[in-house]
């Protein structure tokens, strides 16, 4: 049976592939609108590892559309530019498309030099805190002809297409939705009077660029935006685009301020394919799915089941490059999959900072951190399985070397098997066992159930030790703590600690609210239960709505500090946060655990003393680092070299990134 994943596709004469599409990203690898050197290879690098169609951007139309972050296309001194990167992306096998967008109210006046974003209407963002200027008319047509102007400058740069963004909240949506667009002339008003400005675009690039040249564009499926766009609108409007011209259509979804988690690792694989398919069954151009795509079986099924053409697979190929080679040659198994942790690429992003990755260290390295050959082998002995050890094992693999791996416990993985536990973030477990498979692949020698002593190292007698011992739970001075029903939060998580109903979790960063979110899931629906309830209408659906999101415990989380959850990344606290509240969790900040009492845990609050009943105590204070072995090194004079926790307690990213670090150096 042939894969439906390398079924090549025409989109109005342009041949491609494979069904694989790379997205437009803003990846910050650009100085005033130009691509840098980073950018470049990191497109060569995904057009060798097998995507069929890339694109780049977004590009400004204008010198309002965006900021020197951006891409630019708004005038003929960045066609150079923009050929390099073309040139980069068709000479290693991929089509290239050039995304065209302008930013609108999403714009920020401090990235515009000073100058006032515009908009439909002077409506508020939430997203930068500033209200645009309302656009003129004749700053409205001169805004379609710009669109025009810069596909042209597509065509000249060596681009194989165009795709224009019309969603996501910026300024044709923005034109689209009566969120945004408040005007009483032509361009507001009725919904036929809003979608003008989109469909005007649409006309006057296809007159620009031609009947025969793609024409793409990236539409929401659902605005997930109170008093937004409904689906059934959104259809009409894709509709009337194709009528437009053009050739192909990418559905996206969410505006960048919706409420509804996008890109993060609770949205399940492939949620929004529904979005996708509504739109294929509606035009007959070609329909590409978007969003949370990130492994080759959900893309095959989405294709195979109708879900769409072809799927956009971004975060996917950030973390492995070679994936779609990877599954046309029967390699599914090799893949390390994105988790939808969006550290290193949205929350770069928002901090103005290069895209990187959690999963792969290379991700906007290509060039400067690619592997080089040892030039003399050594015997590399690695103490610790968890992400660093795994990364900085498998490094020092791919050069070379020869290296042992030794891991204490019987599993592989260390603290992403815990961030893996509460509901939503499984993803990290695919993780541990992506970078355990690297470490097989590449020839390391790994020993489990297996501690790291004196002995052992002089047994072995290796020229150098990278050390990734991890961390321990940090003790607290909270009186009677010994003789209390007190556990650690890392034993909830790993199921070797069962707690009462009424639980109270000390210490409100990550592992206390993961702690909390793990455990108020106890005694929920599942989601095969509520959708058996569901289908059947067994319950009212307000019914299933709770008995869905609150469990059978109640919890509190204590944080001395006057917030919690600091340690999570921006992207992800908001939804954490919003999980919370669901899930009914108490949160009490400023409030400093002082001693177990026989009915539960007395605390020091603003308001003085109080007692709080509890079944059990769980503890999630943090850790500290976790380096026997060390000083005994330094004292033998054995080279070594120490990374994540066992260096310094951090997230995953940081371990995962010294941990190759040290392999590539030793």
């Amino acid at each position: 049976m042939k894969d439906p994943l390398f079924e090549p596709i025409t989109i109005n004469g342009m041949d491609v592939k494979n069904r694989i599409y790379l997205p437009a990203m803003h990846l910050n690898m650009t100085t005033d609108f130009i691509p840098q050197d980073r950018m470049i290879a990191f497109y060569a690098e995904r057009a060798k590892g097998g995507a069929g169609m890339i694109a780049v951007g977004y590009s400004t139309v204008n010198e309002l559309a965006g900021n020197p972050g951006c891409l630019g296309a708004h005038s003929d001194d960045f066609i150079p530019g923009l050929k390099r990167l073309s040139g980069a992306i068709r000479e290693n096998g991929a089509r290239a498309i050039l995304q065209l967008n302008h930013a609108g109210r999403y714009n920020h006046s401090m990235l515009l030099g000073g100058k006032q974003p515009v908009a439909p209407s002077a409506v508020p963002s939430r997203l930068t805190r500033e209200t645009p200027r309302e656009m003129e008319f004749g700053e409205i047509k001169q805004t379609v002809k710009d669109f025009a102007s810069a596909a042209l400058r597509g065509v000249e740069a060596g681009y194989n297409g165009v795709e224009i963004l019309a969603g996501t909240g910026y300024l044709i949506s923005e034109f689209l939705s009566k969120v945004t667009n408040q005007r009483s002339d032509e361009y507001g008003g009725a919904f036929e009077n809003r979608m003008r400005f989109g469909l005007e675009v649409a006309r006057a690039v296809k007159a620009a660029v031609g009947p025969d040249y793609p024409l793409m564009f990236r539409i929401n499926g659902n605005e997930f935006m109170p008093g937004g766009l409904r689906r059934d609108q959104l259809i009409l409007f894709a509709r009337r685009l194709v009528e437009q011209g053009v050739d192909g259509l990418c559905v996206n979804v969410g505006w960048h301020e919706a409420r509804v988690p996008q890109i993060l690792a609770e949205v399940p694989r492939g949620a929004f394919a529904y979005l996708s398919r509504g739109i294929k069954e509606s035009v007959d151009v070609p329909v590409i799915a978007s969003h949370r795509i990130n492994d080759p079986e959900t893309a095959r099924n989405m294709l195979s089941d109708s879900m769409c053409d072809m799927v956009a697979m971004g975060r996917a190929l950030i973390a492995d490059p070679y994936l779609p080679e990877k599954a046309r040659t029967g390699k599914d198994g090799d893949i390390v999959h994105c988790i939808a942790c969006a550290q290193g690429c949205f929350d770069h992003v928002a901090a103005l900072a290069p895209v990187e990755c959690l999963c792969n260290p290379q991700a906007g390295y290509e060039e400067s951190r690619c592997l080089q050959p040892a030039a003399a082998p050594k015997k590399i002995l690695v103490v610790g399985g968890g992400p660093a050890g795994l990364a900085a094992a498998t490094a020092a693999a791919r050069r070379g070397h020869q290296v042992s791996l030794y891991e204490q416990s019987g599993v592989l993985g260390g603290q992403l098997l815990l961030a893996g536990a509460p509901p939503g973030r499984e993803e990290f477990i695919e993780l541990a066992a992506d970078l355990a498979r690297q470490a097989e692949i590449h020839g390391v020698n790994t020993y489990l159930e297996t501690p790291v002593d004196q002995a052992l190292i002089e047994q072995e007698a290796p020229d150098e030790v990278i050390i990734a011992s991890g961390a321990t739970p940090m003790p607290l001075p909270i009186e009677g703590i010994e003789e209390a029903d007190v556990v650690q939060a890392w034993d909830v998580l790993a199921g070797k600690a069962r707690t009462g109903r009424r639980v109270v979790i000390v210490g409100g960063g990550a592992v206390g609210i993961e702690t909390a979110l793990f455990l108020a899931e106890k005694g929920t629906l599942s989601p095969e239960v509520l959708k058996f309830l569901l289908v059947h209408k067994a319950e009212p659906v307000e019914d299933l709505y709770d008995l869905a999101t609150k469990g059978t415990k109640q919890v509190i989380v204590l944080e001395m500090e006057d917030a919690v959850g600091r340690d999570f990344g921006k992207s992800t606290r908001w939804a954490m946060m919003e999980d919370v509240k669901t899930a009914g969790i108490q949160l009490r900040t400023q409030t400093k655990a002082l001693a177990v009492t026989e009915n539960g845990l007395k605390v020091q609050t603003p308001d003085g003393k109080k007692d709080i009943a509890a079944d059990t105590i769980v503890l999630a204070a943090g850790s500290q680092r976790h380096n026997p072995l060390g000083v005994w090194l330094e004292e033998k004079g054995v080279p070594f070299k120490v990374v994540g926790d066992a260096k310094a307690i951090g997230r995953a990213m940081e371990a995962i990134h010294q941990g190759f670090l040290a392999g590539a150096e030793v």
